[in-house]
């Protein structure tokens, strides 16, 4: 049996910072020493219908703007956007004890920022991303095929970023930092934006 992790320490109000993207700051360098991938967050959104979806993608940086992710804009999550842009975010290391949640409104970041990050990705995840038809139904041996024939055709050369796939900025109207206790009695803080300020209130666990 693996020894037990020693319990956080209390969560107050004045250790928080006044901005929740300090304070996101803060627990995220905590995360990036303990948590083998801190960036694993669980993206939610509804459908036309109003049925709610969630699934992982990876926070690919976040700032005073908000929180950035990158996918297929025809995808699932890409088409759902289009009809509310509405989103939550959950973030959850165990190894910490600790979870964040985002909720906000959510828009396309910039062509120039969709194309640094593409040129920034592993080569084979740039032509993966060129060729998948993402959430619609597909044979392994089709998807396979679409792969080795762009890759054949570019030979050498790097593929361009397509233009089904780019990223999203989640701006926060709210975030929540959660704090777990051995005796169940966790610490939870909420920033609610308020104008160009941010409110924050202690909820009960």
């Amino acid at each position: 049996m693996s020894p037990r992790r020693p319990e956080n320490p209390p969560l107050d109000r004045e250790h928080l910072a006044g901005d929740p993207i300090e304070q996101f700051e803060a627990w995220f360098k905590d995360a990036r020493e303990a948590v083998p991938l801190p960036e694993a967050v669980t993206l939610a959104t509804v459908d036309a219908n109003g049925l709610p979806d969630a699934r992982m993608v990876l926070l690919k940086g976040f700032g005073p703007d908000g929180f950035r992710f990158f996918t297929n804009y025809e995808s699932a999550k890409g088409e759902q956007l289009e009809v509310s842009s509405r989103a939550a975010l959950v973030l959850y290391w165990r190894e910490l004890d600790r979870q964040v949640r985002i909720r906000g409104e959510v828009e396309l970041l910039s062509p120039q920022d969709s194309d640094v990050y593409f040129a920034s990705r592993p080569r084979d995840s740039q032509i993966a991303a060129a060729v998948s038809p993402q959430s619609r139904p597909i044979e392994r041996e089709e998807l396979d095929r679409r792969y080795a024939e762009l890759a054949a055709e570019l030979g050498e050369s790097d593929p361009k970023r397509p233009g089904h796939w780019g990223g999203y900025l989640v701006r926060p109207t709210a975030i929540e930092f959660w704090q777990g206790r051995d005796s169940r009695m966790h610490d939870r803080f909420r920033y609610t934006r308020r104008g160009g300020s941010w409110r924050i209130e202690r909820l009960a666990p």
